[in-house]
């Protein structure tokens, strides 16, 4: 059995592995046994012991966005129209504007999928090309 990205366990392969754990084979010995990961074994335990389920969980998946595509559109109005806006300043704006907080690192993944930068290379460039200019004289 081999496991692939995005896809469980199955739901036999899950029972033989908590049975072998359960009737006193060690984890080390019973992963390389059923081709599963330690990690995944002690994950497994830990998800039976806390809930008494051993299926697979139907929630897979990252958290949905929290900006609606018109959250989007307006924020990238905003920065266009506001280029030199620290990202604090953009959560603050976001919040009494739309109502919806957002960590700095949420407002920087939403920047970055919408294509915008905060780097700021016009000024840096026209600054260093001033500089190369005063220099070589």
């Amino acid at each position: 059995m081999t496991w692939h990205q995005g896809r469980s366990y199955s739901a036999d392969l899950r029972v033989r592995v908590l049975a072998a754990v359960d009737s006193g084979v060690a984890v080390r010995a019973v992963a390389p046994l059923f081709q599963v990961s330690i990690s995944y074994i002690y994950k497994a335990l830990i998800r039976r012991r806390r809930t008494g389920v051993t299926v697979a969980s139907s929630v897979r998946g990252h958290r949905p966005r929290k900006l609606t595509p018109l959250q989007e559109s307006s924020l990238v109005g905003h920065v266009k129209a506001h280029p030199d806006l620290t990202l604090a300043a953009l959560q603050s704006w976001i919040e009494s504007e739309h109502g919806v907080r957002l960590s700095s690192g949420a407002v920087w993944v939403a920047l970055d999928r919408l294509g915008l930068s905060f780097k700021k290379n016009a000024a840096r460039t026209r600054d260093c090309q001033d500089f190369r200019v005063r220099a070589g004289d």
